[in-house]
């Protein structure tokens, strides 16, 4: 692996010699490496030494040292040990401290997502008020992305900061694309619009804000990018015609010219929309394009985050028309959602504000599976317990089963290339012990001898599976592990007492 530039010395720079023995972890990541788990699946440890990682945490070395003690089957300790500190082991590419600037990649690709970031950190969330230099780091990337979002609000993808050194990186699916507003290629690896970015953003501000009640971040950079976040919430809640019929366009993405992606129509508009009270966004969480514009989990997670946004404002006795406003959008995208997305209580996943729904789901983080992790409702709630039984079934068209592996995909892959994301949301999604285990070892004994999660998994082979390397799906599943160590330690603990990392 290329090791982080630049590292407090407390972390331990490391050397030229150090960098050039530390392997990629693209690489490292494909076959099995350390001492396997004493348990059936014989996981191996797919850490990198010490030397090597991209931070090192005493706070997070402990956390692992409990859970692992705790944990009764040594399968899934292997899998909390490999996953809990991947984000930190591995995706650092630079960090300074003089310019609170960092930079975080969440996988084999040199790029910083706004939305893998904030899911990546989520779970060491506990752990800033009891360990200063991780929350250093977490303020460090705040302070990075507020400076992109100012910039540039509807892309979600972004080069490394020239402070770095690193150079930028050439995505040839972008290079044939047109963008509106026009972008830097040395600032921007990608830009696609993905509301849910912006929500990324917002939740990794505010969790910081909540864990240390340090509102220094509530810089002029920070401001200017909740702004244009509200900038962007403005122009794409509005409908594609105005009453004259003149089209209204503030954002367009033409894909085709060697994207992944299709030419757009409508001149990279994509299809047309009525006004509601939701946001449109232009492509999902999965980085594919939209079939209708008001993606229903984005809106939900843009709703929560809004909420947090105005409390985090109140509580630090700043912004109080900035708080007002996130109120009063809160309400009016909630709102919308029960108005214009739920049928007979099904959640629609997408809606245009002309009639038409589209009832599936996407294995990615905001999904309808997620609403109860995203906070929008209880787990309990009759529309959530109805939508969860269409989505985990052949009536979702990206649900598919196999002999050893079953849940949600999406198009980015493909229909029969589940994501063990989908189970992780399942999980999340319920409180029967029979769901919670079986979904559990679904994900254990499918990441092909390798103990990290993967980003998708062919129901036909169980060698077959897309990114070893996926820092995201990897946090996600730590992060559910704490979760039922708080709220279901019987499950997975030798003995019924809960945890909570931090306490």
């Amino acid at each position: 692996m290329k090791a982080v530039l630049k590292l407090l010395p407390v972390f331990g720079t490391l050397s030229v010699a150090v960098q050039a023995q530390c392997p990629d972890y693209t690489t490292y990541s494909q076959t099995p490496q350390g001492h396997p788990s004493s348990g059936p699946l014989a996981l191996p440890y797919m850490r990198p030494v010490p030397a090597c990682r991209t931070f090192n945490s005493t706070v997070v070395e402990d956390v692992i040292a409990n859970m692992t003690a705790r944990l009764k089957d040594p399968d899934i300790a292997r899998l909390f040990e490999n996953t809990f500190p991947n984000t930190l082991d591995t995706t650092v590419r630079y960090y300074n401290t003089s310019e609170n600037l960092a930079f975080i990649i969440t996988g084999d690709i040199t790029a910083q997502w706004l939305r893998d970031t904030a899911n990546q950190f989520a779970h060491y969330h506990t752990l800033l008020p009891i360990d200063e230099e991780l929350a250093t780091l977490v303020k460090a990337v705040i302070n990075n992305e507020a400076r992109y979002v100012s910039q540039y609000p509807y892309c979600g993808a972004f080069q490394p900061p020239p402070e770095s050194g690193l150079s930028p990186t050439v995505n040839g699916w972008a290079l044939g694309v047109t963008v509106n507003p026009p972008v830097d290629n040395q600032t921007v690896f990608e830009c696609k619009y993905e509301i849910d970015s912006l929500c990324g953003f917002i939740k990794l501000s505010r969790s910081y804000y909540q864990a240390t009640g340090d509102d220094s971040i509530m810089n002029d950079n920070w401001y200017a990018a909740i702004d244009q976040i509200f900038r962007v919430i403005d122009e794409q809640s509005q409908a594609s015609f105005d009453e004259n019929f003149n089209w209204i366009s503030y954002y367009n993405w033409t894909g085709g010219n060697g994207a992944l992606s299709p030419a757009v129509n409508n001149a990279g508009s994509g299809e047309p929309r009525g006004y509601t009270g939701l946001v449109g966004t232009h492509h999902r969480p999965s980085d594919d394009l939209s079939t209708f514009a008001f993606l229903t989990p984005a809106n939900a997670m843009l709703s929560v985050e809004l909420t947090y946004l105005a409390e985090i404002l109140d509580a630090a006795g700043q912004g109080k028309n900035i708080s007002s406003l996130a109120k009063q959008w809160s309400k009016t995208i909630r709102d919308a959602i029960w108005e214009t997305t739920v049928v007979n209580d099904i959640f629609a996943y997408e809606t245009n504000g002309l009639g038409s729904r589209y009832v599936m789901d996407d294995a990615n983080v905001p999904s309808l599976l997620s609403l109860p992790y995203l906070g929008f409702l209880n787990k309990t709630h009759p529309a959530y317990i109805a939508t969860r039984k269409i989505l985990l079934s052949r009536y979702n068209p990206y649900y598919a089963a196999g002999k050893n592996f079953s849940g949600i995909g999406g198009p980015h892959v493909d229909a029969w290339n589940p994501w063990p994301m989908s189970q992780v949301s399942a999980i999340f999604g319920t409180d029967n012990d029979s769901e919670i285990t079986n979904a559990l070892y679904l994900i254990a004994n499918n990441t092909n001898g390798l103990g990290l999660i993967h980003e998708s998994q062919s129901i036909y082979n169980a060698s077959d599976y897309t990114r070893p390397w996926f820092a995201w799906a990897n946090s996600y599943f730590a992060e559910m592990l704490l979760d039922l160590a708080q709220r279901k330690p019987h499950l997975i603990f030798k003995e019924n007492v809960p945890y909570i990392p931090g306490s």
